[in-house]
């Protein structure tokens, strides 16, 4: 039995659910362990968790509740109809518990003898109506329910909340916890399976767009252009994306102005601590930074090869959701016109125009994913234990696959042209300037060309059992990523 107490829409409902093997799989373990678990979901709005919980508690026994803005007294209602529909049936729905611990211990009674499970989504609502909420629920845990056969998920789109009242080192359920998932966008693998119409290059721009938040990817109409999509779906006024990040902003964090301009300084290319300072005027921007690492909406990145990355000097940040850098680079500055009315206007002359530019970031974290896949499938030389960029004060290397003994040289090319003996060449080059960083690893080269490449340099490679070419094909070629 499922009770949803929400205007949510279920996954039942949405046009397909996308892979999230791996944390089914988890939950599914949890719930047949045959003892209470205590499980903790978290993640970025709009990611899914809402959808998947729905999923798992198919045909199961379960309470499935889902909070809101509401008061204390109006969500214990609500939770309190909820529990007594699965203890008495759907007749007696009105009875309202007089307290949170009559509640928890009412649920505990119906989780005594058969598995009964327990979604609180959007719990950090429920401590905000209600701050004591988080203590009450470890004392009746502590005390009566870890004796049941209750399986408790607390899900919350607020990771900070989520970190204060459950999963930080002070929080009052710290500890009780017996698992817990970090939901994050799907990977492009996942993505493209929203829109696999698509030539294999336009599924690439569409990633580089839209990104892999499963909200977003069920905006697209895959029956119609990707430039279609854009124009109906972000750049026009009304639609679903034109607002997000604003909302996203104001429904995830307490200050979203100072969040804002973070988030507007990266996209301008202040990628520097200091740069990043100067151009907001926030004297401590580290913690909120932090912040929106956590939300996986910017990252902080370091060549591949420094051994300390958290003291690196060398680090910038940049915005690692996708949509986010689409929408700050064409819908924020070009707002005065997108609100006339002008949307194909800012679609033909700048969006379109600059799409493969655009998408030569996403490609190349295409590529960096695709390599773990084919690293595991035994297509590389080696398995690699870290992938990532590098680069000095004047060069830089797309991206560099590593382990203990050898290193991939990569370099991605999101070109309509083939690419030839130079551009090898060039990567041979600046092998020479990340040789120092490397030691005496054993080094191998991989070119990704989007256009494939010159009969000259097929035939340059012909004695050659140290360089990889991937087009666009042969790079989504391995059974597990297609």
């Amino acid at each position: 039995m499922i009770i949803v107490i929400s205007l949510y829409r279920s996954c039942l409902e949405d046009k397909m659910f996308i892979n999230r093997t791996a944390v089914l799989e988890l939950l599914e373990k949890r719930f047949a362990s045959g003892k209470a678990e205590f499980f903790v979901l978290y993640g970025r709005r709009r990611v899914g968790k809402t959808e998947l919980l729905a999923h798992f508690c198919e045909g199961k026994r379960s309470i499935f509740f889902v909070s809101d803005l509401g008061s204390e007294v109006s969500l214990r209602t609500a939770l309190s109809r909820a529990v007594n529909a699965v203890l008495f049936g759907p007749g007696q729905l009105e009875a309202v518990y007089t307290s949170w611990e009559a509640l928890f211990q009412a649920v505990g009674q119906a989780a005594q003898d058969e598995r009964l499970v327990l979604v609180l989504d959007e719990f950090p609502y429920l401590v905000s109506a209600y701050p004591p909420l988080a203590t009450i629920l470890q004392k009746v845990w502590d005390q009566m329910l870890k004796n049941t056969q209750l399986m408790l998920i607390l899900c919350g789109s607020y990771i900070g909340m989520m970190e204060e009242t459950v999963l930080g080192y002070q929080a009052p359920l710290y500890g009780r916890r017996t698992g817990q998932y970090l939901l994050e966008p799907l990977l492009f693998r996942d993505a493209r399976l929203f829109y696999p119409s698509y030539a294999l290059d336009d599924q690439v721009r569409t990633y580089a767009v839209f990104g892999g938040t499963p909200a977003y990817l069920q905006t697209i109409d895959a029956q119609i252009p990707l430039a279609q999509n854009i124009l109906e779906g972000i750049l026009s006024r009304g639609s679903f994306l034109y607002d997000e990040v604003h909302f996203v902003l104001q429904q995830e964090l307490r200050e979203p102005k100072n969040y804002f301009a973070i988030l507007q300084a990266i996209a301008a290319g202040r990628t520097k601590l200091n740069e990043i300072k100067l151009a907001t005027g926030i004297e401590g921007p580290s913690v909120y930074l932090e912040t929106l690492e956590q939300l996986k909406l910017v990252e902080r990145i370091v060549p591949i090869t420094e051994t300390q990355p958290q003291k690196s000097r060398r680090g910038l940040y940049r915005l690692k959701d996708h949509y986010l850098r689409f929408w700050f680079r064409y819908v924020h500055p070009n707002r005065s016109q997108l609100e006339r009315g002008a949307a194909r206007l800012v679609l033909e002359s700048q969006v379109l125009p600059e799409l493969d530019h655009f998408s030569s970031l996403a490609y190349e974290e295409i590529c960096a994913q695709i390599l773990w896949q084919k690293g595991l499938a035994g297509e590389l030389p080696f398995v690699p234990e870290r992938i990532g960029r590098w680069w000095n004060a004047n060069e830089e290397i797309d991206l560099i696959a590593m382990n203990a003994d050898q290193a991939i040289l990569v370099e991605c090319k999101w070109s309509s042209q083939p690419v030839g003996t130079n551009i090898l060449a060039e990567l041979e080059r600046k092998a020479k300037l990340v040789r120092p960083e490397l030691g005496d690893r054993q080094l191998n080269y991989a070119l990704c060309a989007r256009s494939g490449f010159t009969p000259q340099l097929y035939e340059s490679m012909q004695n050659r059992g140290d360089v990889s070419l991937f087009d666009l094909k042969s790079l989504f070629s391995l059974n597990n990523v297609v």
